[in-house]
């Protein structure tokens, strides 16, 4: 599935949030069999990650990168038309997220609904904000993506347990200036697929209808999350690198066009692997998971907004936005960059 090629939707301002508490690799290590510092280091690229604190959930990480965002694109909170929520670990099943949000920012006028599609959810509900902008160019859409991982991770699991932290990232998208369309800036296509004969790569498979919460679930931990980590590489580099240039060319541009690579921070091993096989090889691939670890549906825009704070993007650089996980699925977004923040307006 793809979107219509139409570059009115653009990224008026990004925000993100990690949490305070920082926690070391030899921190983790001490948790995990088998584990030491040097280890993850050198198998994940990973030198910290942050943990929420026991008061903060997944909306709470959520409105921190929100206000940073509206702040950013000078906009207040009931101007919102919509409030989209990519998460795996909402604070409950239901309400949804996002209507928490909306509450904590005040943004009475906005509807609001969540995305699960784990780590490939920020680049669906930035597709599904693309359209509404396309539909109507006053509107405005707020665009999180936020998780809670370590409160799902398995940590007698060496392979998994490592990578995860927890954090939020956000954009605020609306329509280019009337004077700026047809230049060929904002976002220029979305492209999103889905392998559901894979689902079993990775899985979180208590707590739903299927197996409803119970002492034996929590006992077998079955609300913790698996992970199949071999399949779920060969499964990136199979099917990742042919979306990314399907992409590209679709837009009229070679991979060597590309400027930024804004990939999920799945771990740097496997993202530099990606980088390479999508002939990526002159982009700044951004890596900010060092600091940060996989943060499932917050990766992209935590490290979207971590580029644009930095300098880093620059007026009509291109970018190139990729999600990849559970579902299995996988997303892109091709955006040619405008300035953010109040001044660009």
């Amino acid at each position: 599935m793809h979107s219509a090629a139409n570059a009115t939707a653009t990224v008026l301002g990004t925000g993100s949030y990690l949490p305070a508490r920082t926690v070391s690799n030899d921190e983790v290590a001490a948790r995990v069999p088998g584990a030491s510092a040097e280890w993850i280091a050198d198998r994940t690229g990973i030198l910290e990650r942050r943990y929420a604190a026991p008061e903060e959930a997944a909306s709470d990480l959520a409105v921190h990168a929100a206000r940073e965002a509206l702040d950013q694109a000078g906009l207040e909170a009931d101007a919102l038309d919509f409030i989209i929520v990519a998460t795996t670990t909402g604070d409950a099943p239901i309400p949804s997220t996002s209507s928490l949000v909306q509450y904590a920012l005040g943004a009475h006028r906005a509807a609001c609904f969540d995305v699960n599609i784990a780590c490939t959810g920020f680049v669906t509900a930035l597709s599904v904000a693309q359209a509404y902008v396309n539909l109507r160019r006053a509107t405005k859409v707020l665009v999180i993506g936020t998780d809670v991982w370590t409160r799902f991770v398995d940590f007698t699991d060496r392979a998994t347990s490592v990578l995860f932290g927890d954090g939020a990232g956000a954009v605020v998208v609306g329509a280019l200036p009337e004077s700026d369309e047809g230049t060929g800036r904002g976002l220029l296509d979305v492209e999103l697929v889905s392998h559901g004969a894979r689902h079993e790569l990775i899985s979180m498979p208590a707590g739903g209808s299927r197996h409803p919460a119970s002492a034996g679930t929590v006992a077998d931990g079955g609300h913790l999350l698996h992970m199949q980590g071999r399949g779920v590489r060969d499964f990136v580099l199979e099917n990742v690198p042919g979306l990314l240039t399907g992409l590209l060319k679709r837009c009229g541009h070679e991979p060597t066009d590309v400027d930024h690579f804004v990939p999920h921070q799945a771990n740097a091993r496997l993202v530099t692997e990606l980088a390479g096989a999508g002939g990526l090889h002159r982009a700044h691939t951004h890596l900010p998971l060092r600091h940060s670890g996989n943060i499932g549906s917050a990766s992209v825009p935590v490290a979207l907004d971590a580029a644009n704070r930095s300098g880093a993007l620059r007026e009509g650089d291109l970018v190139l936005l990729a999600g990849f996980g559970a579902g299995m699925a996988a997303g892109a977004a091709l955006m040619r960059w405008t300035a953010t923040g109040r001044d660009a307006r």
